[in-house]
């Protein structure tokens, strides 16, 4: 399986998953005729057809009186950590952003609803605790919940899949929370966002979750990639174009905690990285050395120039990931490799980011994404690959474990 396979979008005849928003549009799940509602959406909750759930949301005849959007905005035109201001009402129905300045700006007031029955939530994840997106589902169904709104999941198939073969990483250590990992589960959860939030919501225990419902795909199994959906791709976020970079992206992601540029502002983000003071060739060299850095993918040599973030229109040198074999991408693994390497080809160039980070400012990026100090130290130290992994198995074990009786689809 060649890496543009992946990328392609649905093909001939009938996708073989339906979504909960495909479901609803075709009369399936609660009533919702008259009733009103409160949408949380963004540009990829659309249906087989591409009809956007707004449109779904008044042809089925429910009444949606507020708009909610998560990071990025209703529109996912906003960068990463870009304040997203009040968004403008949408034919007249009032728009909120649940991305201000603020950790406290992340979850919805209850006037945000707007009198709604029901918080209709349908966002695309891409499968990794940092995307964000999965918190603002649990964190605005909690006080949607509290404020005795009924909650509508409309679940969508994880893109990376959801095997426990495909779980990678260890979970959060105590006190390290934060909006890219809001609770403790793996680098790699394996879970559909209606999984995860639910089983998030259920063990934080902090509302009833009776009024919580799931509308199930239908047709999605867990060993299931995106392309072998037969659903559109809609980028979900706008460093988020393919699907090889959802695969790449549990692993690269933790590039945000460095001063690498992780292809932010390039046409290949999270594929694509580097910095001014690598040498590409020696980075590839140093990764195709290690037998286990690479499953499922390989490496190319590049120079590229951001246009925007990290870098922005300097040469950086650097590697491209290219994915070879999807089901075999085992990225965190990848990306432990990278950072070891460029720790030691930068000879003192690479930098642990000290900027504040998702309202975080007292703890390095890195540990946040990481789910504690673990991973700065190991890559310090030039840890192997395999005592790394070895480190995490307790807890991604653990995860594995703890997840089954939230499932909603078989294992």
């Amino acid at each position: 399986m060649l890496a543009h396979d992946v990328s392609e979008g649905a093909g001939a005849g009938a996708p073989a998953v339906k979504s909960g928003l495909d479901r609803l549009a075709a009369g399936e799940g609660p009533r919702l005729r008259d009733v009103p509602v409160a949408l949380l959406c963004h540009p990829a909750s659309v249906t087989a057809e591409l009809e956007h759930a707004t449109v779904v949301m008044s042809r089925i005849g429910a009444r949606v009186v507020s708009l909610l959007g998560p990071e990025h905005g209703l529109d996912a035109a906003a960068q990463d950590m870009e304040v997203v201001g009040g968004e403008a009402p949408r034919a007249a129905i009032p728009a909120y952003s649940l991305y201000g300045e603020t950790f406290a700006s992340l979850s919805p007031t209850p006037e945000m609803f707007h009198g709604a029955a029901w918080l209709v939530i349908d966002l695309q994840d891409i499968g990794s605790r940092y995307y964000t997106y999965v918190w603002t589902a649990v964190l605005a169904a909690e006080v949607a919940l509290q404020a005795g709104v009924r909650v509508l999941i409309l679940d969508r198939p994880n893109p990376i899949g959801g095997t426990p073969d495909q779980i990678e990483g260890g979970g959060i250590a105590a006190n390290e929370e934060s909006f890219v990992g809001l609770h403790d589960v793996a680098v790699r959860h394996g879970m559909t966002l209606g999984e995860l939030a639910r089983m998030a919501i259920l063990e934080r225990g902090r509302v009833e979750a009776e009024l919580l419902e799931v509308l199930q795909c239908a047709g999605w199994q867990r060993s299931m990639l995106f392309f072998e959906t037969g659903l559109p791709w809609v980028m979900p976020s706008p460093n988020m174009p393919t699907m090889g970079a959802a695969l790449v992206y549990p692993g690269q992601c933790l590039l945000e905690g460095t001063n690498l540029s992780e292809g932010r502002g390039t046409t290949r983000p999270f594929e694509l990285f580097g910095a001014p003071w690598l040498e590409g060739q020696a980075l590839a060299a140093a990764l195709l050395a290690d037998d286990a850095a690479l499953p499922g993918l390989q490496v190319r040599p590049v120079g590229f120039k951001p246009m925007f973030q990290k870098f922005a229109g300097r040469r950086c040198g650097g590697v491209q990931l290219h994915v070879r074999e999807p089901g075999a991408v085992r990225s965190l693994r990848t990306s432990w490799a990278v950072l070891r390497a460029t720790w030691r080809l930068g000879q003192g160039a690479m930098r642990w980011r000290t900027e504040p980070y998702e309202f975080v400012a007292d703890r390095p990026a890195i540990d946040l994404l990481a789910g504690g100090p673990w991973l700065r130290e190991a890559i310090e130290a030039q840890t192997s690959l395999a005592e790394m992994t070895a480190s995490q198995e307790p807890g991604r074990a653990a995860f594995v474990a703890r997840r089954r009786k939230f499932l909603l689809y078989p294992e």
